[in-house]
């Protein structure tokens, strides 16, 4: 990953720049506050249940379920204490008008870029979190890596485990419910509706301590968090990765669309056309 694509995340070292995102506190709240959630608040009514399982201070991990881009706007908005997400390395990288605003947008919100690509840089990003936790802030992550493409839920990755047994934090579970009617993939806004914000009760994993190395245990608590999840959202669960699923959807309804247009070519249908049909050679043979 280029130098450039860093901006506040370093991923040889995990350190992030301003305190982990502690320097956009002050635009955080504004936005929060005055700007943006007054107005958000009176024109979705977003319904928010179990805020009183989020401590009042300390570190925690919110792990939630992801369907939308407005899921990130949804979840901290139901909480008076700032939640710290990991973005999209890109959404730093913009060029023009619209990059420069997203830059100022993301980087004085605090949030924590990560490259994709995965390896090292996500290795970093997995640095940054302890950082944040640490630091005794909230952090935010999604563990489908993805928004869900179909509504239902996919397996987790293991990261959100290995941030909970290294920090010793408890994770509290996250639903989130009808982001995607109002923000589908691919849409900025389809329909105005009052999505909910479930907080569920806080997982405790110190029963691990020591234990992120193992694998085994790395995927039972990973298991464990998504079933949380699952029960207060109500999606059907799929044991497989988000990005896997998306691709071999992707892949059948290309075929699809090639089944289409070869069953409509022209030349299709004449070669139907010419095709005996078998009832001709009898009424042939008449004199």
């Amino acid at each position: 990953m280029s130098e450039d694509r860093l901006i506040s995340l370093d991923p040889e070292s995990g350190r992030v720049d301003a305190d982990a995102g502690g320097g956009g506190k002050g635009l955080y709240w504004v936005l929060r506050n005055v700007v943006l959630g007054p107005v958000l608040r009176r024109l979705f009514r977003p319904i928010e249940e179990g805020v009183a399982n989020v401590p009042v201070d300390g570190p925690a991990i919110l792990a939630a379920n992801h369907l939308s881009f407005a899921d990130w706007i949804f979840m901290p908005l139901a909480l008076n204490r700032r939640v710290t997400f990991v973005a999209k390395a890109d959404y730093f990288t913009g060029s023009g008008v619209k990059g420069f605003f997203q830059r100022g947008f993301f980087a004085g919100t605090g949030q924590v870029p990560i490259d994709r690509s995965g390896g090292r840089a996500s290795e970093g990003a997995l640095r940054s979190g302890m950082k944040i936790l640490e630091s005794g802030e909230l952090f935010g992550i999604f563990p489908e890596g993805t928004r869900s493409h179909d509504g239902r839920l996919y397996k987790g990755r293991t990261g959100v485990a290995r941030l909970a047994l290294q920090a010793q934090v408890p994770v509290i579970p996250v639903a989130l419910v009808g982001t995607d009617q109002i923000a589908p993939p691919g849409r900025m806004l389809r329909k105005i509706m009052s999505p909910t914000v479930r907080f569920g009760e806080p997982l405790d994993f110190s029963r691990y301590k020591g234990m992120d190395g193992d694998r085994l245990i790395l995927r039972s608590v990973t298991d464990e968090i998504m079933y949380a999840i699952m029960e207060m959202s109500g999606q059907t669960y799929v044991d497989e990765y988000a990005p896997s699923a998306k691709e071999q959807a992707r892949a059948e309804q290309l075929q699809a669309i090639q089944g289409w247009i070869d069953a409509r070519r022209p030349g299709r249908k004449e070669e139907a056309a010419e095709e005996p049909d078998g009832s001709g050679d009898g009424e042939g043979g008449r004199s």
